[in-house]
């Protein structure tokens, strides 16, 4: 394990004596200008102010209070500390923050009691610019005197909460232990705080200000668009299958998440591709520990890892090559759905957000929905964004306006969805969809009984079945009037009347049943316009070992190169692949894969050209420049670096 803190050299605390916000970043963390709302929020929050920040994964939030923090630890505020939920994101972020030269530290389960010891020590004496801690930590006794201290001193500089939504009651990720971080600011009056998080909806909003009491907290919402991510959204025909071809066409050898809806499918789905030559491990919360923790760093430290997983895996997860993120399920909502496909395309290069979805999520979605033993109000909210998320899958016109505008941000079709590449064919489905729910009707009729999706999609399609002659349904009015209708556009008829709530599917067995809005929708008075099911592609076999599994070591970057930078660039990542051993770090904290390829583009032959490279700070100038002007060279040997 890395040793948790590591004061900053005295040569990078001269290099970067100056607080300004703008010298920090540049000295500092090596990049030279501020992206988006980042400055206004770093300079407000630096001169004392509380902030709600709202920020895409990727948008460079850690820096929102890095950097503040860094700016007043060099006034004399003291340290900042910073709420993290998970131990492997502190572990990261301290890395990289020892990396680029500042004193940076993490208390948690994983240290020793000795070392736990000396990090308090570090902090009460204010050498540290940042602590990180989870919640509950936080919030003993113990570590409330000792901020209490530091505070009577004026050496407690900054709270930063990440992961903000967590607190909410209506997000996708609700963390009772957040609850109680309203403390901060009753206890630590004048102390500035700042929420961050990349999800956020208006009740979520508006539940994060009143549970942390940020009423008079500057709210910055920066643009949730993230324009290198391709989002493409499927109907199952055999998704496995499709997960595979998706894999194998566009990302063979790539980094990846796979999200499924339960442990089992997660397990069969990572065995299934390991047989297919991918190199697949599983995660969720079933596994023991000590497996979830080797695949989770596997995942990290090597390259074209796919991790299959429950929504367990994921939040604080840094890695900034993860080309795509597929869900093999429906999730829960809209802003889980955006931020579990944020995780791909950190660093700004081209990612695909693939999804598959089908009439059995609808239903077993809405039916835990209902089923829950929420309040009436709460599962109102749940259906609704529930809804929102069907209309996306749903959608004919530009996903990414979709996504955009219910996070309340307009926009301009992108080009860059399935949608936009391909415009989708369409039909009028009005009466296809009053013949669905006649069809529901006409049973109820005939019996009083109910049935499922697909018993009813045979009788409209006029399919004589054992089931349908046992109950005597041929001879409904309804039996053969869809017959014109393929099974796949039925399934999607009725996939869209659930998603509206115009059907029900209740019980085990899903069955359906109208619901007091069909009447308008059988009247003709509810148009209903669908996209045209896409023909299933082949069924045959994959075939085992039709192309071995391997890793992207040596993949170039996904940006052009030309064939003596693609050189440079793979010499680059094996030296640093070199470095993050010998640190014992994911290699992205060490330098990312765009730094790298700039490097390999521009070529830089001396030690201020380096410099000018977006991501080489001061300290990592003064560790690595020299090693990385000889490898640009062409030579190769033994690697050296800082402690």
């Amino acid at each position: 394990m890395d040793t948790p803190t590591k004061p900053e050299p005295a040569a990078a605390r001269t290099a970067v004596a100056d607080t300004r916000p703008l010298q920090v970043l540049q000295q500092v963390f090596g990049y030279p200008a501020f992206r988006g709302a980042q400055q206004e929020i770093i300079e407000h929050v630096s001169a004392g102010g509380d902030a709600l920040v709202l920020m895409p994964t990727g948008g460079g939030k850690s820096l929102c209070y890095q950097v503040p923090a860094i700016v007043r630890h060099r006034a004399g505020q003291g340290v900042a500390v910073v709420v993290s939920p998970l131990i492997a994101l502190m572990h990261d972020q301290v890395g990289a923050l020892h990396e680029a030269g500042v004193a940076a530290a993490y208390l948690n389960s994983s240290l020793e009691g000795d070392e736990a010891r000396r990090i308090e020590r570090e902090l009460m004496s204010g050498q540290l610019v940042l602590l990180y801690a989870a919640p509950e930590r936080i919030l003993t006794p113990r570590f409330l005197a000792m901020m209490a201290s530091l505070h009577e001193r004026g050496l407690l500089s900054l709270f930063a909460i990440d992961e903000a939504h967590c607190v909410s009651q209506w997000g996708h990720d609700f963390r009772e232990e957040y609850l109680g971080l309203s403390a901060l600011h009753e206890q630590f009056p004048g102390v500035p705080r700042v929420a961050l998080t990349a999800t956020a909806d208006s009740h979520t909003r508006a539940d994060i200000v009143e549970r942390l009491q940020l009423q008079e907290a500057r709210l910055f919402v920066a643009s949730f668009d993230r324009p290198n991510i391709r989002y493409t959204i499927v109907e199952k025909d055999e998704p496995k299958k499709q997960l595979l071809r998706f894999i194998r066409d566009e990302h063979d050898g790539d980094a990846g998440v796979v999200y499924c809806q339960s442990r089992r499918r997660v397990e069969e789905t990572a065995t299934w591709l390991q047989t297919e030559g991918i190199n697949a491990l599983p995660y969720h919360a079933g596994l023991d520990a000590d497996v979830r923790r080797r695949h989770q760093d596997r995942f990290l430290r090597e390259d074209g890892i796919v991790v299959v997983a429950t929504i367990a895996f994921g939040m604080g997860i840094d890695k900034p090559d993860v080309r795509f993120v597929a869900h093999l399920d429906l999730p829960k909502n809209i802003e889980a759905y955006y931020q579990e496909t944020g995780r791909a395309g950190r660093d700004g290069l081209p990612a695909n957000a693939w999804m598959s979805y089908g009439l059995a999520d609808v239903v077993n979605q809405r039916r835990m929905i209902d089923e829950s033993e929420a309040e009436e109000d709460f599962k109102r909210l749940q259906r609704g964004k529930l809804d929102a998320l069907l209309a996306l899958c749903e959608a004919i016109d530009c996903r990414r306006v979709r996504l955009l505008s219910y996070f309340g941000q307009p926009s301009t079709p992108c080009g860059n969805c399935d949608n936009c590449v391909s415009s989708p064919e369409t039909w009028d489905a009005t009466e296809a969809a009053r013949k669905a729910l006649s069809g529901i009707y006409r049973f109820r009729q005939a019996g009083g009984q109910r049935y499922g999706a697909g018993h009813l999609i045979d009788v409209l399609r006029g399919k004589t079945t054992e089931k349908v002659t046992q109950h005597g349904h041929q001879s409904l009015s309804t039996f053969g009037i869809g017959a014109d209708v393929s099974e796949a556009q039925w399934r999607l008829v009725l996939r869209q009347l659930i998603a509206l709530g115009h059907v029900q599917a209740e019980g085990d067995y899903n069955t359906l049943a109208l619901a007091d809005s069909a009447r308008e929708v059988l009247r003709g008075e509810v148009p209903v316009r669908l996209r045209v099911p896409a023909e299933p592609r082949g069924r045959g076999a994959t075939g085992r070992g039709e192309r071995p599994a391997r890793g992207s070591a040596g993949k170039p970057p996904p940006l052009p190169l030309d064939a003596e930078a693609t050189e440079r660039f793979l010499r680059l990542k094996a030296w640093r692949a070199e470095v993050a051993r010998e640190h014992n770090l994911p290699a992205y904290v060490v330098f990312h894969d765009a730094t790298l390829a700039e490097m390999a583009r521009e070529q830089p032959a001396s030690m201020q050209a380096l410099a000018a490279i977006s991501g080489v700070g001061a300290k990592k100038l003064e560790a690595y420049g020299h090693e990385i002007l000889r490898v640009l060279g062409g030579e190769t040997g033994v690697i050296s670096g800082p402690d």
